[in-house]
């Protein structure tokens, strides 16, 4: 990293600092309050193999000059701070910027004057709002009383600015701007530069609410909401990194990244456009029909399972509603086999945004009559393959930092006991309370997690399910399933509406999703007498 010094236009001396790939696309990293240029390091580090990179301290701060009139703090002094550090660039042509807090506002500001969209090839926004649009939001929403929602909201964040500005701002900084922003904001400021903001929903600041109005002053806008602070610079670099990569690739001419396009504000697309949903067991029943569900509502889906005609089908019939399918080959009780299967799905596809963990088979006996193995087999498959699935997504949707949604499809058994369901009921039990514990602990990620619980469901998990019985009965074996097919027939209860369902508790991010009346039913039963579900147990026979 090299430094050197540019003087603004009041004289103030500005330090800069460079470095990265100097054949790259430049790239301008601009602070806030009350950081410097260290701001940045870790968002460098991600950066600096393919793009030069410029940062500088702001007046104030670091290195450079410490004004002391209360004036040289207008925003308009720290655009004119940028204009001469680009101005300082005249070989690197139209720079793209990243810029956080304050120094996203005065960016904002500098996109106001003429030259701006020559200068300027990109501009991502990271919790500093253009004190105009600032201005407009607050007149807007106190000036409509009679829009009582959005009323409360404006009132509320006024209320934040107002409380924490004394202080999160500097007092000659505040003074200098407060009355601007209240005065002398231009009714109309618009910004022909692409626009990318970053929304930290969890902003002390700005609630997110407050940037649904900046499509009206950006003509092309892209949005990406983070559950994150005021500072996700340092607790968020690589979201920032890729925002920042996919961007630039882009108006450079590459094709946009999924995830870009989902960000896209403006962009027409069906419920689940834009996004990539995995779906393992989709060989037939629930995970077909869960992902033709997805494809159908605009998804690219990745789907899996053992069996491989079942999956080629599958595939199949997802091409046939226009569709991108990807097919793979999958033992779900394999750890090693999955964690493989989630590395190289995230390195040709990347990251999904949904994950489904389906593949499950069927079991009864009393746990007397099962042998070991087949015990073993259940909790592998049904347990085991749920806990390889989220531990090969869940950690790499966390470490992508923008959210997703995993689904784990549990059962109404796995909160109803059934004597002679020994194996299948405990599975699924634990699947239920496995959901609950990371559901907690991926909140804080901003990924949901819904435990889907079907009841009966005429699914071919019938013609596949083993029966453990005693001794000199194991000709009863085809008696058995016969009669459960034809209680399942008369249920005439599909796969297809479980599908409905899970795509309905994703949108909604639900907890726990009862499927079937009797699914529900149950839940409350289970939930409110305990001891009846107990006593019910009982009765279960096999032959």
């Amino acid at each position: 990293m090299t430094q050197r010094f540019v003087q603004s236009s009041d004289g103030v001396r500005i330090a800069v600092y460079e470095d990265g790939d100097r054949n790259g696309p430049t790239v301008v990293l601009i602070h806030g309050h009350p950081d410097s240029h260290r701001l940045w390091d870790p968002i460098v580090a991600l950066l600096a193999d393919r793009f030069r990179i410029v940062r500088y301290d702001n007046r104030g701060a670091g290195d450079s000059t410490v004004p002391k009139r209360t004036a040289a703090y207008r925003i308009g002094r720290f655009a004119d701070d940028f204009a001469a550090v680009i101005d300082s660039l005249p070989e690197s042509g139209a720079v793209h910027v990243l810029a956080h807090d304050w120094g996203s506002t005065g960016v904002w500001e500098f996109l106001a004057r003429p030259d701006a969209a020559g200068r300027v090839a990109s501009f991502t926004s990271v919790s500093g709002p253009s004190h105009d649009h600032l201005n407009r939001y607050i007149v807007d929403t106190l000036s409509r009383p009679y829009r009582p929602r959005r009323f409360l909201r404006g009132l509320r964040q006024l209320g934040r600015l107002v409380a924490m500005a004394p202080r999160s701002v500097p007092v000659k900084m505040y003074r200098a701007n407060v009355v601007h922003t209240i005065a002398d904001a231009r009714p109309d400021h618009r910004i022909d530069v692409p626009v990318q903001l970053i929304v930290n929903t969890q902003d002390p600041y700005l609630q997110p609410h407050f940037y649904d109005d900046t499509g009206r002053w950006v003509s092309r806008l892209w949005r990406r909401d983070v559950k994150a602070g005021h500072w996700s610079p340092t607790s968020h670099p690589q979201v920032l990194a890729r925002a920042v990569t996919q961007l630039i690739d882009h108006l450079e001419g590459a094709p946009a990244a999924r995830e870009l396009l989902r960000a896209q504000v403006g962009r027409s697309r069906k419920p689940f456009g834009d996004t990539l949903v995995s779906v393992t067991g989709a060989g037939s029943g629930i995970g077909r029909e869960t992902a033709l569900a997805f494809a159908r509502d605009g998804a690219d889906v990745v789907i899996s399972d053992v069996d491989r005609a079942g999956l080629d089908e599958t595939a199949r019939r997802i091409a046939a509603v226009g569709a991108p399918v990807h097919s793979y080959t999958l033992d779900v009780a394999d750890a090693t086999a999955v964690e493989s299967f989630a590395e190289q799905v995230c390195a040709q596809h990347g990251v999904p945004d949904i994950v489904v963990n389906n593949a499950g088979v069927g079991h009864a006996g009393f746990f007397l009559d099962t042998p070991a193995a087949d015990f073993d087999r259940v909790l592998d498959i049904n347990f085991g393959g749920v806990v390889n699935g989220c531990r090969a997504f869940a950690k790499r949707l966390v470490e992508r930092g923008t959210g997703g949604h995993i689904v784990n499809v549990a059962s109404m058994a796995s909160y109803a006991p059934v004597n002679v369901m020994n194996a299948y009921c405990t599975s699924k039990a634990a699947v239920y309370m496995f959901s609950d514990c990371l559901r907690a602990e991926l909140d804080m990620a901003g990924i949901g997690l819904t435990t889907i619980c079907p009841g009966v469901v005429g699914t071919n998990i019938v013609e596949a399910t083993r029966f453990s019985l005693p001794d000199g009965r194991s000709q009863d074996v085809e008696t058995l399933r016969a009669r459960a097919r034809k209680g399942f027939a008369v249920r005439r209860y599909g796969p297809d509406k479980v599908a409905n369902a899970i795509l309905s508790a994703v949108q909604k991010n639900k907890p726990v999703r009862p499927v079937t009346p009797e699914a529900y039913f149950v839940y409350g039963v289970a939930h409110a007498l305990p001891q009846a579900m107990r006593s019910s147990a009982r009765g279960g026979r096999i032959i």
